[in-house]
């Protein structure tokens, strides 16, 4: 989702508390990982792999400027010949201690096995993130969490990871203005672009 598309994303949103939600766990995310200089490992569950959050994180990483938010996605089924980047497994959460950070995004539940593994890098060190359906096991474990449920939530996880990613680019929180801010904005966006370029000669 490009930063237009964004944008308006966020005022059909405003009035609502996901903005300033996934502003707020950007800010937890870019806090771990930015002193840690990287050290991000994102995982999903047997079901669900967050190659979208993953791509986001890697184009606002190059920017942003901040490298450290560049992940390490971490597969639960590598097939054989698969490129370095889509070849780590779950046995990489085993090395996860002080200084690295595991993202778990789960729509649903994720199974046992992940869990003990969220504990273990949890147990060993690790800053525990998650993005979840509202899953209370994985939310005891996580350091910071974001849950949407689907009975109460005015949008879905997909879309509050695009909300996420692009607020973990920012330099910082937008400054408060009056209701035309967007408007505004676009309108300045058009004056430049309409804009004629310097002649040459």
């Amino acid at each position: 989702m490009d930063a237009v598309r964004v944008a308006l994303l966020r005022e059909v949103l405003a009035g609502t508390q996901w903005p300033g939600a996934a502003r707020r766990f950007a800010g937890a995310l870019r806090r771990s990982v930015v002193p840690a200089g990287g050290n991000l490992l994102l995982v999903g569950t047997a079901q669900y792999e967050p190659w979208h959050l993953a791509a986001h994180l890697v184009d606002e990483a190059a920017w942003s400027g901040r490298p450290e938010l560049a992940p390490t996605l971490v597969r639960h089924h590598v097939r054989p010949g698969e490129p370095p980047h889509l070849s780590v497994g779950l046995g990489r959460l085993a090395a996860a201690r002080r200084g690295h950070t595991l993202l778990v995004v789960a729509p649903e539940r994720p199974g046992e096995g992940l869990l003990e593994r969220v504990h273990d890098a949890r147990r060993a060190g690790a800053t525990v993130l998650s993005l979840d359906g509202g899953d209370p096991e994985l939310g005891t474990l996580a350091h910071d969490a974001l849950s949407v449920a689907d009975t109460a939530a005015e949008l879905d996880l997909d879309t509050v990871q695009h909300l996420v990613s692009a607020a973990a680019g920012e330099n910082g929180l937008p400054a408060q203005r009056g209701p035309r801010r967007f408007r505004d904005r676009l309108a300045r966006l058009a004056d430049q672009l309409t804009v004629p370029p310097p002649s040459r000669w």
